[in-house]
């Protein structure tokens, strides 16, 4: 029993991870309606920035988790600018091959500032581990998800409650409606990549003492993070969570009770078949376009 429950806990923790960066994908597909193939870069920016700030130029942790975070948040504002807002075909297909291109420029720019050392940083520490009836979670893990819940309820709050959330909703529905109402989706477009970045970029950090950093780490990432997405019903702030943490148990249950090796595959094909009974995700919504 308690390595059932040591396996789950290990399964949220990863899942956690996994939902952040799903977060990222909704937060600019909401906005915008594009779906961010660059989004599992911001992660993977985050940590591998932090971790170099730290081991080369020897910052202060919470000073390079910062600067990381702010660099990375004017990464995926220069992905709108530069590539979404100056595309000549505004079609999905475009926006996809763009976000992509920008995916292969991160990757290939923190080979070059970096380098292909595998970093780690210092545990963010202050929490203690979680220890007791012989189940374990790391202080780390406890950050993570903790980070998962504020961004979670403030993202909730956003959209919810604010004027802004209100109006990059309305931007992403009808962006010609949206101007007419005073409401310029560029500048929506904008705070979104920027808010997705932030996120991601947050996640990378909090991961890299646990899972590390790497130049090529970002599209695992993405990967996870879109496959969250898909599954908790895409645009939906409170499925990518859900769907995050459930791709994490279930990786993790494959990895206990199968083999590690298949931990990938086992996720995948239960997201497949998960999809196939229900296209719209677990938490999505079937909209109804008149034609």
């Amino acid at each position: 029993m308690s390595q059932l429950a040591q396996i789950l806990l290990s399964g949220i923790a990863i899942g956690a991870v996994y939902s952040l960066a799903a977060l990222g994908f909704t937060i600019v597909f909401n906005a915008t309606r594009v779906t961010n193939f660059a989004n599992g870069d911001f992660v993977m920016m985050g940590g591998l920035v932090a971790a170099t700030l730290i081991a080369q130029a020897q910052f202060n942790q919470l000073l390079a988790v910062a600067l990381a975070v702010v660099a990375v948040t004017a990464l995926g504002v220069a992905l709108d600018q530069l590539g979404l807002q100056q595309a000549r075909r505004k079609t999905i297909l475009g926006y996809a091959m763009i976000t992509i291109g920008f995916s292969v420029l991160y990757r290939g720019l923190m080979q070059v500032t970096a380098g292909r050392d595998v970093l780690f940083m210092p545990a963010f520490g202050v929490i203690p581990d979680f220890r007791a009836w012989d189940v374990y979670l790391s202080s780390q893990s406890i950050w993570i998800l903790l980070t998962l819940a504020v961004v979670s309820a403030a993202l909730s709050y956003l959209y919810l409650r604010t004027k802004i959330g209100k109006a990059m909703r309305a931007a992403s529905q009808n962006a010609r409606a949206a101007a007419l109402c005073g409401i310029e989706p560029r500048l929506m477009s904008a705070l979104a990549f920027a808010m997705a970045a932030a996120v991601g970029a947050i996640a990378g950090a909090l991961v890299a003492p646990v899972g590390a950093a790497f130049y090529e780490y970002g599209l695992n990432f993405g990967l996870k993070g879109f496959a969250a997405a898909v599954l908790g019903g895409f645009g939906s702030p409170v499925g990518a969570v859900v769907g995050g943490l459930l791709i994490g148990v279930l990786e993790s249950l494959s990895a206990g009770y199968l083999s590690s090796g298949y931990k990938d595959a086992v996720a995948l094909a239960i997201l497949l078949a998960l999809l196939l009974a229900w296209p719209s995700g677990l938490l999505g919504r079937v909209e109804a376009k008149r034609v």
